[in-house]
Parts: C-alpha cells; structure tokens; sequence
C-alpha cells in the first residue's frame, strides 16, 4: 500500500541546492535504501521526512497515508484503515500534507517516526540502560508491561546482559544498540536509520544489521536506510535509491544500483613503497598488566616491540580486544606502560615517552596529531574557526585563511570548495566532509607524526578514496609519518606501506599489508576484508 509520496521535493541551504525536484513513493513495509557520496543529500532527506524545523522543504510535498482516530489522533499505518482504535472509534485512512497539516496532526504523526543518527548517541547518561528504554516506552503501557518489553528489546539488541549498566560506561557500539532498543520501544510505523553503524567495527555492525533486519524489517516498519556500505543495501533493501548532487540519479533492484555505484567509485593509486629514512618511533617489549579481582591479571600488551621509519605510513591492525589501541594511547603518552621503552624522535634526540614532564615527553606532544574515531568539531565556530582560532593557532586573519585553505585542499577539497566552506558551520555540512574537515584540523597543525584511529568510520566509498589520497598526498608534501589503527584491512592494503597484526595482546607478525592477510584467521578475514583475492 502506498504509505509515503514525495513530489517535487526542493530544498537549499545558504542558496546551495542540496534537494532538486525529488519524485519518490515508499510503499508501507518497504525499506528503502539510500546511497550517495558524501554530500549528496541523504541525510537531509531522512531529516526532512522526520519533519526536523529546519529540513522543511522549500517546494514540494511530501504526502502521507495514515489511518487516524477521529476522537483521539491516534495514528496508525495505512493498512489499519477501518480497525478499531483503542478508543473505540474507527479507523479512516487520510491523506496528509505533512508539513500543511494541522500542528495537532503534524505532532501525532511524528510520534510515530523513530529515527536513529550518526555519530549520536541520545541517552540518559546517569541512568541505567533499563531504564533508558523505559523512558521511551513512557506511560503508553502499564509499568509491568513496559518492563517486560524493554527486556524484550534489549535482548533482541543483545543487551540484556548490560542492563544495570549506566549508560555513560558503555562503549560506542553498546550505546548505539541501546538507541535502537529505545527507538524500537517507541512503537514506530516510520523508521529512519542514518548511517547507524558509521562509527561500529565490523562484529558490532553486524550485530545492528541483523537486529535491524529482525526488530524493524521483519516486523513489517516501514525503513529508510543510509549506509555506506554497498551490501548492506543488498541485504536490507528492498529497492535502492542513488543520489548525486541532490537528484535521484537512479531508482531499483538493490543489486543493480548497487553495483552502477560502485562502478564509479575510483580504485586509489598507491605508489611504490618509498625510501624511509631513520627510525622514528621505536617500542621494545611494551607490556600493559592489569589486576581484575575476578579474572587476575589481565595482559592488555604484552611484550610489544617495533620500529617504525620517518614518512612510513604504518597500519597497526587487529579485531576489538587486539591491544591495539592500549598499543597506541601508550605510544602517545597516554597510558603509563607496565614495563618496556617507548621512545619517538624529536630533531636529532630521541624523547622518552614514559617520562612525564615538559622536558620529557612534553616537547613532542605538540608535534603529534590524533584523529580519534570519535572526532567532534565546534560546533559554535565557522570551519575557518575550527581550523585556527579553536586550535590556537596565532596566525594573521589573512593568512590563517591561506593556511585553512591549503588544508582543506589536502584533504581532498577543491579551491573553490575550500574557500567556500570557511565560513560554513559543521551542521551545515554532510557526514563525510565534517570528516575531512577534522582530518584537516590535525594536519594544519602541521605535526611531525600522525595518528588515525578508525579512521574510515563514517566514510562513503567516495570519501574513503579521499582521504586514501589525501594520507598519500600529506606524507610525500608535508613530510609525515602516520600510524593508523585500524581493523578496515582493505583500507590498510590501499594506504599503508607496512602493518602489524595484534591478536590477545600480542604482536603476531610484521609485514606488508599483502603479507598480514596472509596471517588473518578465518574469523579475522570474515570481520576486516571484505575485498576478494
């Protein structure tokens, strides 16, 4: 049944076309998938069809089917036309004009839109998880009947061993479930999900995906989905379709407009692997102990020794639990080692990492960049801003502008692009150029060693290549060594010159990335490759 019509949708922001004429039907049941570059306009349109203020349409309308209770506004899908409403009128399927409707009927038909957002986690921090979805079950059922449904829930997002938990101690990935379970308890009819796994390594995905497949697409909700990843389209879609500029540029079967897609993503040129200079950063039998009263002690790293060269793009690799981010937070100074030498270059001296002090590691903290996965932007500074002002660099206006344009340029942007995003803030632009941007933020501080963790959380296809380029671009131009923690091992294969593979807190093997696929186990391969061959 025809559940939503969108008709000569428009809309622009700052005079920018992000929407053009948009003519799309989601019929009810139907999940619908949404692919695009970053920039395309996907997450306008989610926003806009969860009738968020600023992402009305300029022109356009977008028309909804509802059944609706006469006496009481309920709202229902459009198949319960003529059921009885709990009130004990008839139901009456309606067409609405959402945004020219009724403020009263506008409300009540957004009560029934769940949404869930990248990089968000909307949570009760000092509340426990139970009662995170408790809140949103609300007084719509008894309090026994509420508290069994949220279990019902938390199990379906594989959380019910978490449920006395406070929801600020959770992981990411655990947060992010919680929020499906909440968005879930509110019974929608309409479930908007964009990009809910952007930030997820691959088991945790995995995890959302199938409870998103079970909880929303088996229950019958209506879905629109964004993701950055081609096969989930494949595997919850029911009919995809692609934007480009703000236009539909294709509109089918899952497969098919998947794979045209794909066909214009560019492979990443990598060059041959260059003459390193000298050892830069040096570990030697780096160990991090733990004491666990119920587990004893817990060998976090254990015995850690590599080197790594000046201008080396290096990939340390692992599933979550590796010890690879213990590695790296102790390599920076921030976690004190059990035992062993962490050492990292400065000019001719070699700085001791685990002296604390401004004569001891403190000269070189300035001379590190790190873009941590769960990178945020100010959100109350223009780009200019976040580029100098917010992280003191003391430069003159004009050629602070210079700076943050070159910046920007090596991240991926085009001169034109640059020079007009300055004065943009972070909402106003798209997932993947918030990305960039932040990445642009650790380069024109211009360090000596760069460290990305995650780094292709959030990334479309497109803007993976990007910023594949742009860590390729910024080591041969600005004379960088990067670390790159990660467990996206094609993105490894495509941009670093050597990995290291951790496993139980140890270093298994160092090689070429080629040479580590050859060590993954099956269930590694399964979890960080998704390339072929």
């Amino acid at each position: 049944m025809n559940f939503i019509t969108l008709k000569n949708i428009t809309k622009s922001f700052n005079d920018v076309d992000v929407l053009k004429d948009i003519n799309l039907t989601i019929e009810e049941g139907e999940t619908l998938g949404i692919l695009g570059r970053s920039g395309s306009g996907k997450s306008v349109l989610i926003n806009m069809l969860r009738g968020t203020k600023d992402y009305w349409p300029d022109s356009g309308k977008v028309l909804i089917n509802v059944a609706v209770c006469p006496n009481c506004l309920t709202i229902e899908s459009p198949s319960k036309d003529g059921e009885k409403c709990s009130c004990g009128c008839d139901l009456a399927v309606q067409e609405v004009d959402f945004f020219n409707c009724d403020r009263k009927l506008f409300a009540a038909i957004r009560r029934r839109i769940s949404i869930m957002l990248q990089r968000n986690f909307a949570l009760y921090d000092e509340e426990t998880v139970i009662e995170n979805v408790m809140r949103a079950i609300g007084d719509r059922l008894p309090y026994e009947e509420g508290l069994y449904k949220s279990l019902e829930l938390l199990e379906m997002v594989q959380m019910n061993h978490r449920i006395t938990h406070i929801a600020r101690d959770l992981s990411g990935g655990e947060k992010q479930r919680v929020v499906l379970a909440r968005q879930l308890a509110k019974d929608p009819m309409l479930f908007l999900a964009d990009e809910p796994t952007g930030t997820l390594d691959p088991q945790t995905a995995v995890k959302l995906h199938n409870t998103l497949k079970e909880g929303v697409k088996g229950e019958g909700i209506t879905m629109l989905i964004t993701s950055h990843w081609p096969e989930v389209m494949v595997e919850l879609a029911d009919k995809v379709v692609w934007l480009e500029n703000g236009e539909i540029k294709e509109e089918g079967e899952p497969q098919s407009v998947v794979d045209n897609f794909m066909a214009t993503v560019p492979v990443p040129e990598k060059p041959e692997i260059p003459e390193f200079g000298e050892p830069e950063v040096v570990l030697e039998d780096v160990k991090k102990h733990y004491y666990s009263i119920e587990r004893g002690v817990i060998k976090a790293v254990d015995g850690v020794s590599l080197t790594i060269n000046k201008e080396e793009i290096f990939g340390i690799v692992g599933l979550s639990g590796s010890g690879k981010t213990t590695t790296t937070r102790m390599l920076m100074g921030l976690t004190e080692p059990s035992s062993g030498g962490i050492k990292i270059k400065l000019g001719d001296e070699w700085i001791d990492m685990t002296k604390v002090g401004p004569l001891n590691r403190g000269r070189i903290m300035p001379y590190i960049g790190l873009l941590h996965q769960e990178y945020s932007l100010y959100p109350h500074r223009d780009i200019l801003g976040n580029l100098t002002d917010a992280i003191s660099l003391d430069l003159p206006a004009e050629f602070g502008k210079i700076k943050a344009i070159h910046a920007l340029t090596t991240v991926g942007f085009d001169d034109s692009t640059a020079a007009s995003i300055l004065e943009k803030y972070p909402d106003e632009l798209s997932v993947g150029e918030k990305h960039r941007v932040a990445l642009a933020q650790v380069l024109i501080k211009e360090p000596k060693l760069v460290v990305l963790d995650e780094p292709t959380g959030t990334m479309d296809p497109i803007t993976r290549v990007i910023v594949t380029d742009s860590i390729l671009k910024a080591r041969t131009e600005l004379e960088q060594t990067f670390i790159i923690i990660s467990h996206d091992m094609d993105f490894v294969l495509d941009v670093c010159d050597r990995a290291a593979l951790m496993r139980g807190g140890k270093l298994l093997d160092i090689g070429t990335p080629e040479d580590i696929v050859k060590q993954l186990t099956p269930d590694e391969k399964e979890d960080m490759l998704k390339r072929e061959g």
